[in-house]
């Protein structure tokens, strides 16, 4: 991310910076999006936010949001997500912070910033949920933070396909089942008498057929909002990203569908995937699509040569085209030097103990008095470590942090299965 330089030992950080900065149009890609969507109850949301700006140094940094929310049991869960979760992601990192480190707490922040969501939309006590799947691009680097069974999936301009994502239902996670009824929770399919049972495995009470999700008050706290979280950097040729609803992904691959959209600019594309994956199995639940192009800056031609314009069709045919054994297209071979998409995070653990605790010095990174969560100060001694109950006592102290409020502990302790739930239904439902 950061710019190298030789002689980075005597150079001050903030030459570095305005180094970096002045180069921005050159190191970072542009990104063109396109959406589409075909509703059947009304409640998916999108959120969609391009150059985004914050202040690093004496310069700005831009960086770029995508949201994909699926309701379920009313759109109240995925409004207030959409409005609220972006700020609440954010409050949750220090304003002092350069591209490099910033990007390495999203992590998490974006577990902040899901579970104080799901804990304020509780506390308004509306019973609906809602999936996320919640991407943040800052240069080459793609963060993803998912809940649920929409899906992110990026294909690079070397080819292959990433998945950004994790699905949690429960019929395919066998890891989420035992989280479930350690917890607490029952998992079974829906009993119609008779000891006849039908469709896909479900948590009890309740009836969700998902173990993650924002909201759903009334299934029971085991059902948490700790999203799986995965970052790369594209290298310098680029990508594409498909985000969808499971509207989409119920019906096609994810090979089907990069192969039904390509050479098509990404409002084409994203109306292609939805109008395919509708045509195979009809519109039985809201269709939304969101595809993005990541490109490589355009560079100007070269003193002496003749002047042509490469415009962005020839890139999005280049880029995106069926896949031969040749390499991609001169104009591409012009301004750029391919190298190897890097992974560097990923981490789907439930556990808030595990995902809010950090490799970085506190002082630096995270304010010692201010709750993980949700941000508010905590007087010295009233602040509840979140290694409390766990596992490893030796790792137990006092004095580690970081630190919890009293009604994030309880929300905490709810979600592990330390303590009963007071907001379950007595009933089982569909």
């Amino acid at each position: 991310m950061s710019t190298k330089s030789e002689n980075h030992q005597t150079v001050p950080l903030s030459v570095l910076l305005k180094r970096e900065l002045a180069n921005e149009k050159i190191e970072r890609p542009e990104l063109i999006h396109g959406q589409a969507s075909q509703s059947k109850k009304g409640e998916d949301f999108t959120l969609i936010k391009t150059e985004c700006q914050r202040i690093v140094g004496d310069g700005v940094s831009t960086y770029s949001v995508f949201g994909l929310f699926d309701g379920h049991n009313g759109s109240a869960a995925a409004i207030y997500s959409k409005e609220n979760l972006l700020n609440n992601v954010l409050a949750a990192i220090p304003s002092d912070l350069n591209r490099d480190e910033w990007v390495a707490a999203l992590p998490r922040a974006f577990v902040a910033g899901f579970v104080k969501t799901d804990k304020e939309f509780q506390e308004r006590a509306k019973t609906s949920g809602t999936t996320v799947t919640f991407v943040i691009i800052e240069g080459w680097v793609i963060s993803v933070a998912s809940v649920g069974d929409s899906r992110c999936i990026v294909e690079p301009a070397e080819g292959g396909v990433y998945y950004l994502s994790a699905d949690h239902r429960l019929e395919i996670n066998e890891e989420e089942r035992q989280r479930i009824t350690s917890s607490g929770g029952e998992v079974g399919r829906l009993n119609t008498g008779g000891g006849a049972e039908i469709g896909p495995l479900r948590c009890w009470p309740g009836g969700l057929c998902l173990s993650r999700s924002i909201g759903d008050l009334d299934v029971g706290e085991f059902i948490v909002p700790v999203p799986y979280v995965k970052q790369i950097k594209l290298s310098s040729a680029g990508g594409r990203i498909i985000i969808s609803s499971d509207g989409v992904w119920d019906a096609l691959s994810a090979e089907e569908a990069l192969d039904c959209c390509r050479g098509m600019p990404p409002d084409t594309a994203a109306a292609q995937i939805v109008k395919d994956a509708v045509g195979h199995k009809g519109l039985r639940d809201d269709t939304t699509c969101i595809v993005i192009d990541i490109l490589p800056q355009e560079k100007p031609q070269a003193p002496l040569s003749q002047p042509k314009r490469h415009g962005k069709g020839v890139l999005f045919k280049s880029m995106f085209k069926k896949k031969s054994s040749e390499s991609s297209s001169n104009v591409e071979k012009e301004y750029i030097e391919p190298d190897e998409v890097e992974e560097l995070f990923e981490e789907g653990s439930a556990s808030l103990s595990e995902r809010l605790d950090t490799k970085y010095p506190l002082c630096n990174m995270f304010k010692l008095f201010m709750c993980a969560v949700c941000q508010v100060e905590i007087k010295p001694g009233e602040g509840i470590s979140i290694h409390t109950g766990s596992s490893n006592p030796g790792k137990v102290r006092p004095w580690d942090g970081p630190f919890l409020c009293s009604s994030c502990q309880e929300k905490k302790e709810a979600m592990e299965g330390q303590r009963p739930s007071g907001r379950r239904r007595d009933s089982d439902s569909d």
